[in-house]
């Protein structure tokens, strides 16, 4: 099975082939993306970029791409002080499927 470190938004992952993931909100009208493999895993031979591994592409397609996470609540309490605030918060994400790891 061949796996890849790829960098989108900032953050790395480790992806596979079709395998869906989560990652940060992407820009409108996004429908593919072609990814840099930072490095390479395909059974037991592993190749490290420097800073990306050369000739390899990540093919990724967005599945969805407005997804709300789990809602977060956050609350600011002080006892005997009349201090009580709620407040809630919902992550934005995008959730792509890679395709293929290779040229």
């Amino acid at each position: 099975m061949k796996k890849a470190v790829v960098k989108i938004g900032g953050k790395q992952y480790v992806v596979a082939e079709k395998e869906t993931l989560r990652v940060d909100l992407l820009p409108e009208g996004t429908k593919d993306l072609a990814l840099d493999a930072l490095l390479v895993i395909d059974g037991d031979k592993t190749t490290v970029g420097e800073p990306t591994v050369k000739g390899v592409k990540v093919k990724a397609k967005v599945v969805e791409a407005k997804v709300a996470g789990d809602k977060v609540r956050v609350i600011r309490y002080h006892s005997k002080k009349r201090v009580h605030t709620e407040t809630g918060h919902r992550q934005k994400y995008s959730e792509i499927e890679i395709e293929s790891i290779g040229k």
